[in-house]
C-alpha cells in the first residue's frame, strides 16, 4: 500500500500551513474567539476564495480539486495545529459527505455552494439521551402533505450559531430506538420554529442547544430515502471521526512540540530539564504517541471506502488509539509544564482542551473498543 501524499497533496498542506501560520497564530485565535462572534469570517472566505481549501475534497464537475477523505484529513491535521475553530468538520466533511454520497441535484446544487463559503453548515444529530446511539432519536419528522413537520431538541449543535444551513436527523418512523425509521434533512438554518440557545465552548469554538417547534420543512430538504438514512449517518459519522483523529494529530503534535521545547528553556538546578532521564523518556513516549496516531489515522482514511463492517471496525480502532493517545500526550504536557500549563495566557492549556474533547468526540475510546470488538468478534 502506497502511503506516498501526491504533488497536490502536498501543495494543500504547505499552502494552508503557511497561510494559517499567518492569520490564525495563538494570539489572533485568542482575539477572535473572545469576541461577540467567535470568530473571523473572513477567514472562511480566504479559505474557500482565495486558497480553494473548500474544494479540496469535491469532483472537478462541482468546481472541486478532485480530492476525498485524505484531502480532508490533511485539511483537518493543519487546522489542529493551531486548534483552528473553521467549521470545516461539519460544513464539508459531514453536510459534504453527505450530499456526495446522495448524488443528484441536492449534491450538483449544494456541493457548489460550499466550496464558494456561501454555506456553513452545523450537524444536529446529539439528543441528551443518545449517548453514541445514533438511532436513539427523540426528535420526529411527521409527514404533511409534500413537507415535513420537525420537533425535538438536538444538543452541542458545534457551530450552530454560525450556520446558514443544519444537517438534522430525525425519526420519522418506528421507535425510539429502532434503526429503521430515521431521515437526514438539509435545512434552512432561519426557518420559523427554529430555537436556538448559543454558548461558548470548553475548547473555543461555539455551539447550540437547538429546539425544533413544529418547523415546517419541505420534501425536498430529505437526503437519500424516507426512514432509511442510518447507513448514512454511519458513514458520514465515521468519515468525521476519522477526520477529528486527522485534528488530534495535529493537537497532539503541537502539544509534543511546545512541551519539548519547554524542557530545554526551563531549567532546575543549574540545567535544562531536558537533560534528566525520565524527561527524555516522557518525550519520546509522547512522540510514539504522536506517530502511532498519525499511522493509525492514515490506515483508517484508507479504508473509509470498504464496505461498512470493515469500514467501521478501522474507524473504532483508529479512534480508540487517537483517544488515548491525546490524553496520555495531554497530560503528559500539562505536568511538565506545572501550573503554568493551564493558564489562559500559554497555548498549551488550549491545546490540552482541544486534545480533552476530542476524546468524546463521536465516542469514547472505550465505546469505540466495545464496537470495535463487537464487529470483528462478529466475523
Amino acid at each position: 500500500m502506497d502511503f506516498t501524499y501526491t504533488e497536490t497533496q502536498d501543495m494543500i498542506r504547505d499552502t494552508l500551513a503557511r497561510f494559517l501560520a499567518d492569520t490564525c497564530d495563538f494570539e489572533t485565535r485568542q482575539k477572535f474567539i473572545n469576541s461577540d462572534s467567535g470568530r473571523d469570517p473572513a477567514i472562511w472566505t480566504a479559505l474557500a476564495q482565495e486558497l480553494g481549501m473548500l474544494g479540496a475534497a469535491f469532483a472537478e464537475e462541482h468546481g472541486g480539486l478532485g480530492g476525498g477523505a485524505l484531502e480532508n484529513a490533511i485539511v483537518m491535521e493543519e487546522l489542529g495545529k493551531v486548534i483552528g475553530i473553521e467549521p470545516y468538520l461539519p460544513t464539508v466533511v459531514i453536510a459534504g459527505g453527505a450530499l456526495k454520497a446522495v448524488g443528484g441535484a441536492q449534491a450538483d446544487a449544494m456541493i457548489p455552494e460550499i466550496i464558494a463559503g456561501n454555506m456553513i453548515v452545523a450537524f444536529a444529530y446529539a439528543e441528551p439521551q443518545g449517548r453514541y446511539d445514533l438511532a436513539n432519536l427523540k426528535t420526529s419528522a411527521k409527514k404533511d402533505g409534500a413537507g415535513y413537520v420537525l420537533n425535538g431538541h438536538k444538543s452541542v449543535v458545534y457551530a450552530a450559531p454560525w450556520a446558514t444551513h443544519l444537517l438534522v436527523t430525525a425519526r420519522s418512523g418506528g421507535g425510539q430506538r429502532d434503526k429503521d425509521g430515521i431521515s437526514l434533512f438539509l435545512i434552512d438554518a432561519k426557518l420559523p420554529g427554529i430555537v436556538r440557545r448559543d454558548y461558548p465552548t470548553v475548547d473555543g469554538s461555539r455551539a447550540s442547544e437547538i429546539y425544533f417547534e413544529n418547523v415546517a420543512i419541505p420534501g425536498d430538504a430529505l437526503l437519500g430515502g424516507e426512514g432509511a438514512a442510518l447507513p448514512l449517518i454511519e458513514r458520514i459519522v465515521d468519515e468525521a471521526t476519522v477526520a477529528t483523529c486527522a485534528e488530534a494529530t495535529g493537537v497532539m503534535q503541537k502539544l509534543h512540540e511546545g512541551t519539548l521545547e519547554y524542557t530545554q528553556q526551563r531549567k532546575q538546578f543549574g540545567v535544562p530539564i531536558a537533560k534528566f532521564q525520565v524527561l527524555q523518556h516522557r518525550m519520546v513516549d509522547m512522540f510514539m504517541e504522536v506517530e502511532q496516531a498519525r499511522s493509525m489515522t492514515i490506515m483508517a482514511t484508507l479504508k473509509l471506502g470498504l464496505p461498512a463492517n470493515e469500514r467501521m471496525a478501522a474507524v473504532s480502532a483508529a479512534k480508540n488509539k487517537v483517544a488515548r493517545g491525546a490524553r496520555f500526550v495531554g497530560q503528559n504536557a500539562i505536568q511538565t509544564h506545572g501550573g503554568i500549563g493551564i493558564t489562559q495566557e500559554l497555548a498549551i492549556g488550549h491545546y490540552f482542551k482541544r486534545a480533552t474533547m476530542i476524546e468524546g468526540q463521536f465516542g469514547s475510546a472505550d465505546y469505540h473498543m466495545d464496537r470495535y470488538e463487537r464487529l470483528t468478534l462478529a466475523e
